[in-house]
């Protein structure tokens, strides 16, 4: 991680509201963290280490490409052309959420790799 990666999400909302989106290398995943109902279009997380819960936040275009992004919660969040390749995904959920144009190839959950096309069901 770099030093001028985001440890907080504190620091995250306020880089993202002063216009950057670039948060990949991040290591949010020593505790239980929520950024729940947020707005982060085009945020991108890729290749960062995530326990977050983004229920209900508004991800269009975000990039979690080759993340593990175990036991987060993407519930009725809109994922709408949001990036997902390669990305770790054992215990996520993703009830609800708007996935029109996400990308999962490579995705995998408990050893079971998305094909191109393949949306999670779970």
């Amino acid at each position: 991680m770099s030093n001028d990666t985001p440890k907080s999400l504190e620091s995250v909302l306020k880089r993202y509201s002063k216009g950057e989106r670039d948060f990949r290398g991040m290591e949010l995943d020593d505790a239980d963290y929520t950024l729940a109902g947020q707005d982060l279009r085009e945020a991108d997380f890729s290749e960062s280490y995530l326990t977050v819960d983004f229920s209900r936040s508004n991800l269009r275009g975000a990039s979690f490409r080759n993340a593990n992004a175990k036991t987060c919660s993407f519930e009725d969040a809109d994922l709408r052309e949001c990036d997902f390749r390669g990305a770790a995904l054992c215990s996520t959920t993703f009830k609800g959420a708007q996935m029109q144009g996400a990308v999962f190839t490579g995705a995998s959950c408990h050893s079971y790799v998305l094909s191109e096309g393949e949306l999670p069901s779970w």
